[in-house]
C-alpha cells in the first residue's frame, strides 16, 4: 500500500467506524482543548477526518466544519452520519491532502490534524499547505503517533512486515523532537505541547499562524 493508494482505508471503513476510541478521556481532553480555540464564526477543516468523528463533534461550536480524507468509503461514512445527526454546516470532500490545493489561501481559522501526519508521505510539506490555508492568527491542532528514534519496540522492522501482509498502511516512523521543529519551519508560532493523558509516543500540540 502506498502512501496516497485508499484501498486500506477502504476495506475497514464499516468496521473503523464501529470501533470504540482506544482513550476516550484523552480524546475527550484533546477535543475540548480544540473547542477552546473556536468561534461561532470559524471555518474549521479537520485533515484526514476519516469517518467524520471530529468533524461532527465541534460542528456546533463553528460556522462551517469540513473534513478531507483520501478514502471515499470513509467519507461516505461520514455524510451518512452527518445526515443522522441532523448536522448541515458539515462538509466533507473525498481526496488525497496533497497539498489541499482545492482550498484557497487563509481559508480556515482552524486546522485539525488528528492521527494523520505520520500516514502521508511528506509531512513537512503537508504542515506547510494546512499553514497555507490557515487564516492569519488561525489556529493548528494535531495529535500525532511519533513512533522514531527508538529501538523498542522495533516499529521499523514491524512495521514493514505488516504492510506486506496487507495489515498496516504505509507510516513515517517521526520523532518526537522533529514534529516541534517541523511546525516552525512550516511558519508555526506559539507551539504548545500539551499533557493530555496519551503515552509519550503520541504528541499533541497547538500551533498559531502569525
Amino acid at each position: 500500500m502506498t502512501y496516497a493508494d485508499p484501498r486500506f482505508w477502504d476495506d475497514l471503513a464499516e468496521d473503523y467506524a464501529k470501533k470504540p476510541l482506544p482513550n476516550p478521556d484523552a480524546t475527550a481532553r484533546k477535543l475540548a482543548i480544540t473547542r477552546g480555540l473556536l468561534a461561532p464564526e470559524h471555518r474549521l477543516l479537520d485533515v484526514g477526518c476519516g469517518t467524520g468523528t471530529i468533524v461532527l463533534d465541534l460542528a456546533d461550536a463553528v460556522a462551517e466544519a469540513h473534513g478531507v480524507d483520501l478514502s471515499p468509503a470513509m467519507i461516505a461514512i461520514a455524510e451518512r452520519k452527518a445526515a443522522a445527526a441532523k448536522v448541515t454546516n458539515a462538509r466533507f470532500h473525498a481526496q488525497p491532502a496533497g497539498d489541499l490545493a482545492s482550498f484557497d489561501d487563509a481559508a480556515f481559522d482552524c486546522v485539525c490534524a488528528y492521527n494523520i501526519l505520520h500516514l502521508v508521505e511528506d509531512p513537512a510539506k503537508l504542515l506547510v499547505a494546512m499553514h497555507r490555508v490557515l487564516a492569519p492568527g488561525g489556529r493548528f491542532v494535531t495529535s500525532t503517533p511519533c513512533l522514531g528514534g527508538r529501538w523498542l519496540p522495533p516499529y521499523g522492522l514491524i512495521l514493514p512486515v505488516m504492510r506486506w501482509f496487507g495489515k498496516a498502511p504505509a507510516v513515517q516512523l517521526i520523532a518526537p523532537s522533529a514534529l516541534p521543529e517541523w511546525l516552525a519551519d512550516a511558519g508555526f508560532v506559539d507551539i504548545e505541547v500539551h499533557d493530555v493523558g496519551m503515552s509519550a509516543d503520541n504528541l499533541f500540540l497547538t500551533a498559531r499562524r502569525p
